[in-house]
């Protein structure tokens, strides 16, 4: 990182409001095979911020019997899936958790899933005197998300990145649940579309671009 960017980052970290540290928090969406993760893990360490995947946080309350785990467990063990108000727990008991670090933020990754969880992300926020700040979300084409998957099928062992069907169905799948949550931030100018496709490096500086302005 060059010295004009370093600068960048510090002003972003200790930038103040009112004399008090300011969150940055973003809800970080983007199709299978955008390369989502990989672009989290990059923005994690950029700005120091604390990356919490629903995945991790619901295999994390499984493996640690936890209360919510157990709870989870009930659920999946019958093939159902776990209700929005377990998820909004576990999700608030890792923010709470993750608090106590005094953290420049979140990059919430797997959630809110639906409006509702979007509407319970933003009152328990509220009460901790932050926000979501954008929800930005990877574009990609269809065609060359479906070449990704069907490449990364070849290596990965994973049977749902081998079969175009049903690669094409969880691409639409992503749609519908993000269509829902684009209608909701874009209401509060809080939603933006950043190209995913290039080099690794060029999408994390046009997803900077984004955090640099929030």
């Amino acid at each position: 990182m060059n010295d004009k960017a370093k600068q960048k980052v510090e002003l972003i970290k200790y930038s103040t409001k009112d004399g008090a540290m300011q969150m940055k928090n973003i809800v970080l969406f983007g199709p299978p095979g955008a390369g989502k993760g990989t672009q989290a893990e990059v923005l994690k360490e950029k700005y120091q911020l604390i990356h919490l995947s629903t995945g991790d946080m619901f295999r994390y309350n499984m493996k640690n019997d936890t209360e919510l785990g157990k709870l989870a467990k009930t659920y999946t063990e019958k093939g159902h899936l776990v209700p929005d108000s377990v998820t909004n727990d576990m999700l608030k008991d890792e923010v709470n958790r993750q608090l106590e670090q005094s953290p420049n933020g979140f990059i919430f990754d797997g959630y809110p899933r639906t409006k509702a969880q979007a509407a319970v992300l933003t009152e328990f926020l509220a009460k901790k005197d932050t926000q979501v700040d954008a929800m930005v979300a990877l574009e990609v084409d269809d065609e060359i998300l479906v070449q990704r998957l069907l490449e990364r099928g070849k290596s990965s062992g994973r049977a749902d990145d081998a079969n175009e069907e049903v690669i094409r169905e969880r691409i639409a799948e992503y749609y519908r649940k993000t269509d829902i949550l684009k209608e909701y931030y874009q209401a509060q100018d809080k939603y933006y579309g950043v190209d995913g496709v290039g080099s690794i490096e060029e999408i994390t500086e046009r997803l900077s671009d984004v955090i640099n302005k929030l």
